[in-house]
């Protein structure tokens, strides 16, 4: 009996397994939904999307890298998606160590281009979820404290 047994449970493991890898956690898919919503109304005001989740190997981070087709201006963009606005406005999520991880992001960015001496700009794109998906863009929402030419 115990033979028969044993591959049925070893089986019905895997599956699960299986199953829970493919289960993403309520506030990761808020997210990746926010950041899509993000980048289509980015797109729909003159934002060209160059890169999306950028991971510097310095441990900066980026949500969305754009270029701002009528400023002429590199943009690193920050996107902060909550379900409601009932504990305050999601921009001030962006605490000075985030900001921090932004901007060593958004250096590694700057020093992988030819012309480093571009204009660029941090900008934060808020997403409310509820009642219906609202969007807000804060442009310049954060500035660089050194200049990363010196």
């Amino acid at each position: 009996m115990n033979r028969l047994l044993r591959p049925l449970f070893f089986s019905v493991r895997s599956w699960l397994a299986r199953v829970r890898r493919n289960v993403e956690p309520p506030r990761l898919k808020l997210g990746r939904t926010g950041e899509k919503l993000a980048a289509a109304y980015l797109r729909r005001n003159g934002f060209r999307i160059l890169y999306k989740n950028f991971r510097a190997r310095r441990g900066g981070e980026i949500d969305l890298v754009c270029r701002d087709r009528y400023a002429a201006t590199l943009v690193f963009v920050e996107v902060k998606t909550r379900t409601t606005d009932a504990f305050g406005a999601p921009h001030l999520g962006v605490t000075r160590a985030q900001q921090q991880r932004i901007i060593r992001g958004a250096k590694e960015w700057l020093r992988l281009l030819n012309d480093p001496r571009v204009p660029y700009r941090f900008d934060v794109v808020e997403v409310l979820m509820k009642p219906a998906p609202q969007i807000n863009l804060i442009r310049g929402a954060f500035q660089m404290p050194d200049d990363i030419y010196l």
